[in-house]
């Protein structure tokens, strides 16, 4: 499945949920079928202790689905497999227009680089990456060869998206 793929990608702190989330609202509010992945470096979970669903996996389940009127989640715990590949995952998701990617700095996709002063590390991730297309910052950036945005200016990163991707010309 050929679609399109922009990530959002960046230090911790920078800004990254947060532009996330408002690009998946812009790009919906304009009509675009979204799917997010998101890159967590830490153990997780969306489940809670005592559901069903969180006793099948502690009874050893690889797989648990949780099904509803009004969604549907799978859960997959790798015991002791090693991390999927983005591509792993990508081939997973049902079909929409776009898919933004927070984090998965190593990928070799399209990415926008968020930068803010409060951030832990500001050093620039686009000097050693070279799928860094744009960079978006809370901040002034005079030493940067690609395009600079705002980090609220969501309606222009969201029209940089569009035309990078190809959902527009």
């Amino acid at each position: 499945m050929n679609r399109p793929i922009f990530g959002i990608t960046g230090w911790k702190n920078s800004g990254k949920t947060t532009l996330t989330e408002k690009l998946v609202a812009e790009l919906v509010r304009r009509g675009w079928k979204v799917s997010t992945v998101k890159h967590a470096h830490h153990d997780f979970d969306i489940d809670k202790p005592g559901a069903d669903s969180f006793r099948h996996r502690q009874a050893g389940a690889t797989e648990v689905a949780i099904v509803s009127g009004n969604r549907w989640a799978l859960m997959h715990e790798l015991r002791g497999e090693d991390e999927p590949p983005l591509d792993a995952i990508l081939a997973r998701l049902a079909p929409c227009d776009i898919v933004l990617v927070e984090g998965y700095k190593r990928e070799t996709h399209l990415k926008i680089e968020t930068r803010r002063l409060q951030a832990r590390d500001r050093t620039p991730l686009s000097a050693n990456d070279g799928n860094i297309v744009a960079v978006a910052a809370d901040f002034t950036v005079d030493d940067e060869s690609l395009p600079v945005f705002d980090l609220d200016d969501v309606k222009s990163i969201a029209d940089f998206i569009e035309r990078a991707t190809g959902l527009v010309a």
